[in-house]
């Protein structure tokens, strides 16, 4: 199926930065989000963007993220937990707008030096393992992301996204071990399960309560038997916890069935660097390859949500924040659905929303099929 063009709407807007700060404002109330820092929080993603935020949307995007299914380097989520307004996240490319991974990756790294001095916090642990991720003749699908989380009082809480295939995919397992080895996790490594990949590092920087250096594992024909096995935590999730997820998320029958599309995504958090095994553990399903639109995919996020004692409604209107377009009528705006669980804290359920700003992926007609290019 091909994606189409985004249409004219009561909601489209002329340029990259308008259309998602307007998407940011309205999903801030969703978040509980007074509207100072609602606004605070829409200026500072302009700002992160660059000069591409005041790119034409008639125009192509400006690159080829790889961060969304129709290239918009702005990816927007949110994180459930119960009784509690759900908190809002938003990933972005800062470098999107380069001409090359090598001045990609050194526009991120500017921005996130320039939100450090801002914010009066350390980069020290991405300037431990800059030389392992930022090469000199960098490979692979991205260079660096930079993820916020958007909380109360207007200072959001920073991760930067790194790409372990940027000196070669073959040495990926090599990269993530030396970069666990420099931030002080020397056994962790050895503590992850094995996979297809590693696709991701990422590492909280500023004021976190306990920060982490995370690690995502990726999955290919991964079946709800082999997720229930995939974490490390001590204690963790049960296998039948992980196992009901999948297979509620991915809409696959208890046959043995894997997901034989896009491939699920595994993270292990470690916070304790004396610790071998890790502190939190992670799920990612790529629900938008497994329903045939988001009307489906939103129905099994509500069951999830419902399951663990959470605000489904908050999700209904995050999406109407998002887009006027009826969830049946396309696939894609939510991207992911994440069970998480980290140590001393509870579960939570995050939905990975879609921006759209170039293209809205046609809903499946008989069944799911391979995600389709974007023209």
């Amino acid at each position: 199926m091909t994606a189409v063009p985004r249409g004219a709407g009561p909601r489209s807007a002329a340029t990259l930065g308008a259309l998602t700060s307007g998407q940011l404002r309205r999903l801030g109330p969703v978040a509980g989000l007074s509207a100072t820092d609602t606004e605070t929080y829409a200026d500072v993603l302009t700002d992160s963007l660059g000069p591409v935020a005041d790119r034409s949307l008639h125009l192509p995007p400006p690159a080829r993220t790889f961060l969304s299914d129709d290239h918009t380097p702005v990816e927007f989520s949110l994180s459930f937990q119960p009784d509690a307004a759900p908190a809002l996240r938003v990933l972005l490319e800062p470098g999107c707008g380069a001409d090359s991974l090598v001045r990609n990756g050194r526009a991120g790294l500017e921005t996130i030096r320039a939100m450090a001095r801002r914010w009066h916090f350390s980069t020290g642990p991405l300037d431990a393992v800059e030389d392992l991720f930022l090469p000199v003749s960098p490979h692979g699908p991205l260079a660096l992301w930079c993820a916020l989380e958007l909380g109360p009082g207007g200072v959001p809480k920073v991760k930067v996204y790194l790409n372990p295939a940027a000196n070669g995919p073959e040495r990926s397992a090599a990269t993530v071990r030396e970069a666990l080895h420099r931030l002080g996790h020397r056994r962790a490594f050895a503590g992850l399960p094995e996979g297809s990949a590693y696709p991701f590092l990422a590492l909280d920087l500023g004021d976190w309560e306990e920060p982490r250096a995370k690690v995502y594992v990726r999955h290919d024909n991964l079946t709800a038997a082999h997720a229930g096995r995939l974490s490390r935590m001590d204690p963790g999730p049960s296998a039948s916890t992980i196992e009901g997820f999948f297979r509620t998320v991915a809409g696959i029958a208890p046959d043995g069935t894997g997901l034989s599309r896009r491939p699920g995504l595994s993270c292990h958090s470690f916070t304790d660097a004396a610790a071998a095994r890790p502190s939190g553990f992670t799920l990612h399903i790529p629900v938008r390859d497994y329903a045939r639109h988001d009307g489906e995919a939103l129905a099994r996020a509500t069951r999830v949500l419902r399951r663990y004692g959470m605000d489904a409604s908050a999700l209904t209107r995050a999406l109407a924040a998002l887009t006027d377009r009826r969830p049946e009528d396309g696939v894609g705006l939510i991207a992911y659905l994440a069970l998480a669980h980290q140590q001393g804290r509870p579960p939570r359920v995050t939905a990975y929303l879609s921006s759209e700003a170039y293209a809205v992926r046609p809903p499946a007609v008989a069944e799911v099929r391979e995600p389709a290019a974007v023209r």
